[in-house]
């Protein structure tokens, strides 16, 4: 049989061609979503008046106090959470090499949760107050967010050890998580039991995850930690095809596959409990983006890494953007929707499997 290999790199470049429309057409559509989140709410705001007030108009004064203060931080935070909660599921998966991984089925979340609302309660971090958005008010986000990266590293060197040890199959490594992400909801109760009504009431609203609690400060905080964390993941993108091809290959091709597992899941860690010490628990976005974006480009870390992150910020902020509209002028907490879109996801994943 006579193959023609002048023929590969026009393949070649179709297969290229098809990722970059993808990332480029969720680019656009992702800063399309911005846009209408940032006009639509109980209060909207004209598209015209929006783009002026973005580039700096003087003649829009009275959308400044809804715009910059009330609905941008909200609106970017949307998208920095979901990229950080997405970026992490993608090195999670690889990592672990189990498709159902991600920082909330595997219990680190949860875990992110009780260190941040340990912080809360016990080290006095944080304000609790009894109405609207502002239920849990960070007053010490740094020690908030390391309460949470303790806890975060514990529940990810429990994962790592069973699945080194033991070479655990992927739903052993999700029943593992779900028994840790149990325990931790335990410790949550355990604190809230000895909170008073006001305290009781605000953590409860706190652990519903919720875009809208933060301020500019804690928005560049996070949007510092993602993007460190995104950059990072990127330049580790040819080591995850590696190790997506075996450990063995991987070390054959000169890959230190222990420490790029060791480092990764702390990056990841690390995002999820920044994440986490602001929003709340928001769950699915790490499961439900990769495997949306893996069935539309494939498994190459190349392109599955930031299509993850552009996907991830959409889903969060079209989410985010409905449950504003859902009951105006109140707000639905945000992570009630993703929940809706993700368990009916995460039951298909483990009914059918995954098949690359």
């Amino acid at each position: 049989m006579h193959i023609d290999k002048a023929q590969f790199p026009a393949e070649y470049s179709r297969y290229i061609k098809k990722k970059i429309v993808f990332l480029t057409a969720g680019s656009v559509l992702l800063l399309v979503t911005i846009l209408i989140s940032v006009c639509l709410g109980s209060v909207g705001v004209p598209v015209f008046y929006v783009i002026k007030a973005l580039f700096g108009a003087n003649d829009v004064d009275k959308w400044n106090t809804i715009l910059f203060n009330i609905r941008l931080p909200r609106v970017l935070t949307a998208v920095f959470a979901g990229i950080g909660l997405s970026v992490s599921g993608v090195a999670m998966q690889s990592l672990l090499r189990n498709p159902l991984g991600s920082p909330f089925t595997l219990g680190i979340s949860q875990a992110a949760a009780f260190g941040a609302a340990l912080s809360v309660m016990l080290l006095g971090t944080g304000v609790m107050r009894s109405t609207g958005s502002a239920a849990v008010n960070i007053t010490n986000p740094y020690l908030t967010t390391v309460s949470a990266f303790i806890f975060c590293l514990l529940t990810t060197g429990v994962l790592m050890a069973i699945s080194r040890l033991k070479r655990s199959s992927p739903m052993a490594m999700v029943l593992t998580g779900v028994a840790l992400g149990s325990l931790f909801q335990a410790g949550t109760m355990f604190l809230q039991f000895f909170a008073d009504d006001v305290q009781l009431a605000a953590m409860v609203f706190w652990t519903f995850g919720d875009v809208g609690r933060t301020n500019w400060n804690e928005f560049f905080i996070i949007m510092a930690t993602v993007t460190v964390s995104v950059i990072f993941f990127v330049s580790q993108r040819w080591k995850y095809n590696a190790l997506d091809a075996g450990s063995d290959t991987a070390k054959s091709l000169g890959v230190p596959v222990e420490r790029v597992g060791i480092i990764g899941l702390t990056v990841s860690s690390l995002v999820t409990a920044v994440i986490i010490s602001f929003v709340g628990i928001i769950g699915f976005i790490g499961l439900v983006c990769p495997h949306m974006v893996r069935r539309l480009i494939g498994d190459d870390h190349r392109f599955l890494i930031p299509g993850s992150c552009i996907t991830g910020g959409i889903i969060l902020l079209a989410a985010d953007t409905l449950a504003r509209l859902i009951l105006i002028p109140h707000v639905f907490p945000v992570a009630i929707l993703t929940s809706f879109l993700g368990v009916p996801v995460f039951i298909f994943l483990i009914i059918r499997g995954y098949k690359r």
